[in-house]
């Protein structure tokens, strides 16, 4: 049975009457995006992960995924942006450091801070970051490619991999710190540019112990890849969803094919949904396979809500653009060698 679609008023409320008549805006203006980042702490929707001790919501996985998803159908710069938050927010619940949990953790979940990630180059054979340990703490020294958030978050969790091969996480500052740690200019990107990401570079930056949240072993986020999370497939399906959004008010009698591949679109991404949800208890590299349609659902649905907008979806703010430009930046979110294996495969049976 396909998942019902997350019923709180309240998320729908902020869903429909908040989010989405502003999508256009979201995608463009950071300030509007912090504004709706806090929108989503003040109604509860922050830290998801996160224990109730520490005021989180602690969701059961299915809903997570069914309110991801209905995000991504609204704002792709806010589910890109929130889910960079709910991941360290994630960490820092499930961290040992009591301190810096006790001084950061509840205001993330409300909103009142934002977090965000660094750590997508673990999956690189050549590390462009390394952390040595030293006494007190840890050196780090090298570029972060990718992190989200510049100028919206206050902090970001930065990991780095130990001479021994583990890695050590530690909550580092979304500011500059003399020379030690600065950042690039944010980075012209086709999709979701209003989310601010930028690189780091790290010149001898001492993170001390106070700041660690934790040290994970050897070869982490392989594992946690093959665990493969459906945080993206979520994104994907979305966004798909957002491509059928427009095709549904674009439906005419004088052009009845809209209608008819509206429908056949609309049923493929409720098998793919479907199937998706069911592979929640079974980790495997069925979800490979299932990202994959997704991801090429995504890019149909939004090439299709760009073919009935005519010419005007040739606008950089118009919807059908929007939704095209995410489906083409949730293809490569999280991409690991055995996930673009999967697409090419995907795009090879067409």
């Amino acid at each position: 049975m396909s998942p019902s679609v997350v019923t709180h008023p309240a998320v729908q409320t902020l869903l429909q009457t908040l989010i989405a008549p502003q999508a256009a805006q979201l995608d463009r203006e950071p300030m509007s995006l912090h504004r709706a980042f806090q929108a989503l702490g003040s109604h509860g929707c922050l830290g998801l992960k996160a224990s109730k001790e520490w005021g989180g919501q602690a969701w059961e996985a299915q809903a997570i995924y069914e309110f991801t998803e209905q995000l991504a159908r609204y704002s792709g710069a806010l589910v890109f942006l929130q889910s960079q938050h709910q991941r360290c927010v994630q960490e820092l619940s499930n961290s040992d450091n009591l301190e810096l949990k006790q001084k950061y953790l509840r205001a993330a979940i409300s909103g009142r801070i934002g977090l965000g990630v660094g750590f997508s180059h673990l999956r690189r054979k050549q590390q462009p970051v390394m952390a040595q340990e030293t006494a007190g703490g840890y050196v780090f020294n090298g570029m972060v490619p990718w992190i989200t958030g510049f100028g919206i978050f206050q902090h970001w969790m930065l990991a780095a991999q130990l001479p021994d091969g583990r890695a050590v996480f530690v909550l580092a500052p979304f500011h500059p710190v003399e020379t030690a740690l600065t950042f690039s200019e944010p980075m012209q990107l086709a999709a979701l540019a209003s989310t601010q990401t930028v690189t780091a570079t790290l010149q001898n930056w001492l993170a001390p112990q106070a700041l660690v949240l934790d040290i994970k072993p050897p070869g982490w986020i392989q594992t946690a890849d093959r665990g493969y999370p459906l945080t993206h497939n979520c994104f994907a399906l979305g966004c798909a969803q957002g491509g059928l959004d427009i095709l549904a008010k674009a439906q005419s009698s004088a052009l009845p094919a809209i209608g008819e591949t509206y429908k056949r679109l609309s049923s493929e991404v409720n098998q793919c949904r479907e199937a998706t949800y069911r592979t929640l208890a079974t980790p495997s590299a069925e979800r490979l396979r299932l990202r994959a349609w997704a991801i090429d659902l995504a890019v149909r649905c939004g090439h299709g809500a760009v073919i009935v907008s005519r010419g005007a979806a040739n606008f950089s703010d118009h919807p059908a653009q929007r939704v095209y430009r995410e489906a083409l930046a949730f293809s490569v979110s999280g991409q690991s060698n055995q996930m673009m294996h999967a697409s090419l495969t995907q795009l090879a049976r067409l």
